[in-house]
């Protein structure tokens, strides 16, 4: 189970669910003597509620969690908006 806040920085414990994020991550295991089966587990991470508004949480390809900030998501340009008399033309 997790105990703490996921971001290293903060470490909140853990007391309720009832704020902050659960992210599951989906592990897979190559075979421990060489053979090509494979298993899979699951990894749980939370981040509390103050860093769930400012942060996200990945599993980058090199299986590394990653704390990416959201401020980054905010500024997604908009769609510029069709001027009629250029369409008329």
């Amino acid at each position: 189970m997790v105990d703490y806040c996921a971001n290293p920085k903060c470490m909140k414990p853990l007391h309720y669910l009832r704020e902050g994020t659960v992210y599951i991550f989906d592990v897979v295991d190559s075979g421990m003597d060489g053979s090509n089966l494979r298993g899979h587990r699951l990894e749980h991470y939370w981040l509390c509620g103050d860093c769930c508004e400012t942060h996200l949480l990945e599993r980058t390809p090199e299986k590394e969690l990653r704390l990416i900030p959201k401020q980054s998501l905010r500024y997604v340009k908009r769609p510029v908006a069709i001027n009629e008399r250029a369409i008329a033309s």
